[in-house]
């Protein structure tokens, strides 16, 4: 599983590493988040519709999202 540091950085900041992450990734991989600013959480779920991923889990500042194609 790819792992993706965002400790301490704030919005959007996670939300663009993330997506700069994840081109990198077949279908199906997931990659686990540590990002403890308080936007993450619903930023990690609205990006996740609009990008058709899959958020796994969410249990902060852990998230784990899976790349759907």
């Amino acid at each position: 599983m790819e792992e993706l540091d965002c400790l301490g950085l704030k919005c959007p900041r996670p939300i663009i590493e993330l997506a700069r992450r994840i081109e990198s990734l077949a279908d199906g991989d997931q990659i686990l988040i540590m990002a403890d600013d308080p936007a993450a959480g619903p930023d990690l779920v609205a990006w996740c519709r609009m990008r058709g991923h899959t958020l796994v889990s969410s249990d902060p500042p852990r998230f784990v999202i899976m790349k759907n194609s």
